[in-house]
């Protein structure tokens, strides 16, 4: 049995085979810090690293000993006040030793931090997150190809060649060659033997020479057969066949109208970073459809997405229509797994939320693969989130919808928009 011990090093010098069993072990704990740091994090700084604490409790390692056998008696001299039978009362005050202050739970933080890093950050931040419904598509024109192994072939470039079928192929093309030869050999040998035992005359004298003659011209014959020819030459055959792969593009969709208060839109904003990170890290082939609406809808890139100033009042099936257009210009349907992602406070102008049920139903839920909607309000829910609650119930699989308050609230809704889904056989 073979044993392999990896021990690269990371930069600080430190095991990374030990470094990723550490992490494993407090997985809960690291999970936790990632989940608080994400909802306090500037939108600036959401993609570093973290500083994570371990609770003592969970630090501490269990110790094994020897210990003592059987019944002993200990006898402690100098002992002038206790006498057999007392009962030695506990020690007043708090339990000394690293920590921050007493509390009133019991519970404290040791003074043990580590780093993770900003990869090991987002591991933990996107772990068993997927996007729903994600299909396989083989497209046309595609330009990623995968090589693969399709059997021998009699030409090829000298990298591909196959040496064990080269060789193959020399040693039967000798062996056809200088069969016959080997046959006379062999016959030639025979009467070779017979003539030696033979009382040796004159005219066996000659022919016993003859034939040695002979053997040793068919062996220079063999030996002038090539050992190896290019005509063995065999070489492994690759073939290139496109691949199937997944190409999804996201649209997002941030509400921007004069109801969404600063703190309103930032939330927005740290949700939509936290979904393109997402995209970014996870996912190949992925495109991301920006789409600002007030009273109108405009598709921008991600500096204006995340940081324009521009507002009005509200009209949400500007958004609708415009992805509508833009699926049918740019995505075909057959090609492309499509995705969509709104955010808003609910607000909507006058009947334009039933028209937004029109739109979905009719347009859009069928075209794409998932749609989630975000509502981020404090208040109670508007004719917008009435509508899409009957579009859940039509259409569980591909519409899901989540209400934010605050921003505690963004990465566990981000989590169960996305959370892998258990398929049961």
């Amino acid at each position: 049995m073979s044993y392999i011990i990896d021990r690269r090093l990371n930069a600080k010098n430190k095991s990374t085979v030990n470094r990723q069993r550490f992490l494993r072990r407090y997985k809960k704990h690291i999970k936790k810090a990632v989940a608080d740091a994400v909802s306090q994090r500037s939108i600036t700084d959401i993609n570093k690293g973290e500083e994570i604490s371990i609770p003592s409790k969970d630090v501490s390692e269990p110790s094994f000993h020897h210990g003592d056998g059987g019944y002993n008696e200990n006898i402690l001299p100098g002992n002038k006040e206790f006498i057999a039978g007392d009962h030695i009362a506990r020690p007043k005050g708090g339990q000394g030793g690293p920590g921050g202050s007493a509390s009133d739970t019991g519970e404290g933080l040791d003074e043990f931090v580590f780093q993770i890093t900003q990869e090991e950050f987002l591991d933990f931040m996107f772990e068993e997150l997927e996007l729903p419904n994600l299909v396989k598509h083989q497209l046309k024109g595609d330009e990623e190809f995968k090589t693969h192994r399709a059997g021998i072939s009699n030409e090829g470039n000298p990298g591909q060649v196959n040496i064990v079928r080269s060789l193959r192929a020399a040693n039967a093309r000798r062996l056809a060659l200088t069969g016959g030869k080997r046959r006379q050999i062999k016959t030639l040998k025979e009467e070779l033997s017979r003539l030696q035992v033979e009382p040796i005359e004159d005219c066996h004298r000659h022919r016993i020479s003859e034939l040695q003659q002979q053997i040793n011209d068919i062996k220079l014959k063999i030996k002038r057969v090539p050992w190896l020819d290019d005509f063995d030459l065999k070489y492994n055959l690759q073939v290139r066949e496109p691949v199937p792969r997944t190409k999804a593009v996201m649209f997002c969709i941030m509400d921007v109208s004069g109801s969404m208060s600063q703190a309103t839109k930032d939330i927005a904003k740290r949700f939509f970073i936290l979904l393109y990170l997402f995209l970014q890290r996870n996912y190949e082939h992925t495109e991301v459809v920006f789409i600002r609406h007030h009273t109108s809808a405009t598709e921008v890139d991600e500096q204006e997405f995340f940081y324009s100033r521009e507002t009005g009042g509200t009209i949400v099936s500007s958004a609708l229509i415009l992805m509508k257009e833009i699926i049918e210009k740019r995505f075909p349907v057959g090609e492309w797994n499509i995705y969509g992602a709104q955010a808003s406070d609910g607000d909507n102008w006058n009947d334009d939320s039933t028209r937004c049920h029109k739109i979905l139903t009719k347009s859009l839920i069928p075209q794409v693969q998932f749609f989630s909607y975000i509502e981020i309000t404090t208040h109670g829910h508007q004719a917008l989130w009435r509508e899409y609650e009957a579009i859940q119930a039509a259409f569980p699989d591909r519409f899901s919808m989540q209400q934010i308050i605050d921003q505690a609230d963004i990465y566990p809704v981000f989590r169960e928009l996305f959370k892998k889904k258990t398929v049961i056989a």
